[in-house]
């Protein structure tokens, strides 16, 4: 500045007034150019903060607005929630409207029902009352009969002694209870009948049908055929040694007469009579026939049964799945293959009464394996030697306790025939499927003789009924059909006279299966027109 104002003072006031002038136009140019610089970096700076605050607010503004969305979003997730919370619970009361509505109309069903049913009742009822109304009719109609009767009877009486009084009272009284007894009976027996009838038949076919054993009647030989005479003496032997070598030996009596072709053995025990018989079949296949050599054939024909016995024993306890049996058990079993009851093989007959029981069993809920061992040991008392006294039962019981039975099969044992009371439910069990082994078609034989016996037995017994006309076996002696006079006896006594038959038949006589009873009772009436 110093320099300035000297060179001002130097240059003199014109110059100074030129330079004035020059620097007050530089300093309005550069005021300008300074003004316009500036202006122009402030209206940068300007758009700048300005775009920044757009961008700010174009933010701010997008962040209000998700802000807002959010906020929306959760109040409309509120009010939905709001109104599915109402809807279900609206739901809820319409169910349970339902439901109530459900039970009133169950309500009123049963109720209709219970109105049908009382209604039923109620016609029930009135067919009842109508009923009685004419059954007291026809009583007030008898009672008058009645009445009249008396009064002709008191009349009649009048005119009696005192002995004829009570006599003639005493046989009405008689009459009239036997009248009462027989239709107690009648309707007692139609009772038991119906309530029995159905079950037995189920289990009864049902054990038959499931049960598909061989239905073979068998018999122990008791001829040998020989090819001619010449064989016969020499079975006979010089003096008869060798017939009595063979007798000695095997316990039998031989029987040779003058039949061509055959010789006879004959004895009680089954199996001395099969080893006789074999022991001979091998003599004469053989034809070396003296004493030695029947001994000989003898001995080894007996081993040879007893293997078998053995055989069949064990083959019999295998087939009914029975375990734990004693070997002298299971001996004696096998020794019935060579024994037969009216023509029936009793080993075969003891196996077809176990599964018998053990279906029987099944049907009614016990132990199919006590019921089977109990079936097939019930007869092993026939196994035993004709030696040994008492009945087959005992016998059997006897040996089966000896040997570990145990207390169901023994009474089953001991009391298949009814000899004993039962027990336990497994005998009465065994008497059935005794009964039902027995009475199958072809189990068992009689001889004609026997049949013809048994069939005047029946009839006989039947005669001897009062008001009994005719009695007619039929059937093979299955049943007996019995005529009564009408006029003698009533329904209730025909009812009472096939018990009273039936009765005397079981207690009496010895039968194979069951005996059908049948009373008839016929009125006719008959009138000629001319």
């Amino acid at each position: 500045m110093t320099q300035g104002m000297v060179l001002m003072v130097g240059l003199g006031n014109g110059a100074v007034a030129g330079i004035c002038a020059g620097a007050l136009a530089l300093g309005v140019v550069l005021g300008w150019l300074f003004v316009t610089l500036i202006s122009g970096r402030t209206i940068a700076k300007a758009k700048g903060e300005a775009e920044q605050i757009t961008k700010l607010a174009e933010a701010e503004a997008k962040a209000a607005a998700g802000k807002a969305e959010v906020e929306a979003q959760k109040r409309i997730m509120g009010e939905r929630k709001k109104a599915e919370g109402e809807f279900a619970k609206e739901r809820e009361e319409l169910r349970e409207s339902e439901r109530r509505l459900t039970k009133r109309e169950d309500l009123h069903e049963r109720k209709n029902e219970a109105l049908v049913l009382k209604e039923e009742n109620l016609s029930k009822r009135d067919s009842k009352i109508e009923a009685r109304d004419t059954k007291s009719k026809d009583r007030e109609a008898e009672l008058a009969k009645l009445v009249e009767r008396s009064k002709e009877e008191l009349s009649r009486v009048a005119d009696m002694s005192r002995e004829e009084a009570q006599e003639q009272l005493l046989q009405l009284v008689e009459e009239d209870v036997q009248d009462d007894a027989a239709r107690l009976i009648r309707s007692k027996m139609e009772e038991a009948k119906e309530e029995a009838k159905e079950k037995a038949r189920e289990i009864t076919l049902t054990a038959i049908q499931r049960y598909a054993g061989e239905h073979v009647s068998e018999t122990t030989v008791r001829a040998v055929q020989i090819p001619n005479d010449d064989m016969k003496g020499r079975i006979i032997g010089r003096e008869g040694r060798n017939i009595r070598a063979i007798e000695k030996a095997t316990g039998v009596d031989i029987i040779v007469d003058d039949t061509p072709g055959v010789i006879v053995v004959s004895c009680f025990d089954k199996v001395r009579q099969a080893i006789a018989a074999e022991s001979m079949q091998k003599l004469i296949a053989d034809g070396r026939i003296h004493p030695t050599r029947i001994e000989e054939v003898v001995e080894q024909v007996r081993a040879e049964t007893d293997e078998r016995i053995q055989k069949y024993g064990k083959e019999a306890a295998l087939e009914v799945k029975l375990r734990g049996l004693h070997p002298k058990v299971q001996e004696a079993m096998g020794r019935l293959h060579y024994r037969t009851s009216f023509g029936q093989n009793i080993l075969r007959h003891s196996v077809e009464v176990a599964y018998v029981c053990q279906i029987i069993a099944d049907q009614i809920g016990l132990d199919p394996l006590v019921a089977r061992r109990c079936g097939y040991l019930h007869d092993i008392g026939k196994a035993m030697d004709h030696e040994i006294e008492g009945t087959h039962p005992q016998i059997g019981m006897d040996f089966a306790k000896r040997y570990g039975e145990k207390e169901p099969v023994l009474n089953a044992i001991l009391g298949h025939h009814g000899d004993v009371a039962a027990t336990s439910f497994y005998t009465p069990i065994v008497m059935a499927a005794d009964a039902i082994s027995g009475a199958r078609p072809g189990a068992r034989r009689e001889s004609m003789e026997q049949y013809v016996q048994r069939l005047e037995q029946l009839q006989d017994i039947a005669m001897e009924n009062e008001g009994v006309e005719e009695a007619h076996a039929i059937q093979a002696g299955r049943e007996v059909r019995v005529m009564v006079d009408a006029k003698r006896v009533n329904d209730d006594r025909a009812y009472q006279i096939a018990k009273t038959i039936a009765d005397r038949v079981s207690d009496e006589m010895t039968f194979p299966g069951e005996i059908r009873v049948t009373v008839l009772r016929e009125t006719r009436a008959v009138e000629v027109a001319r």
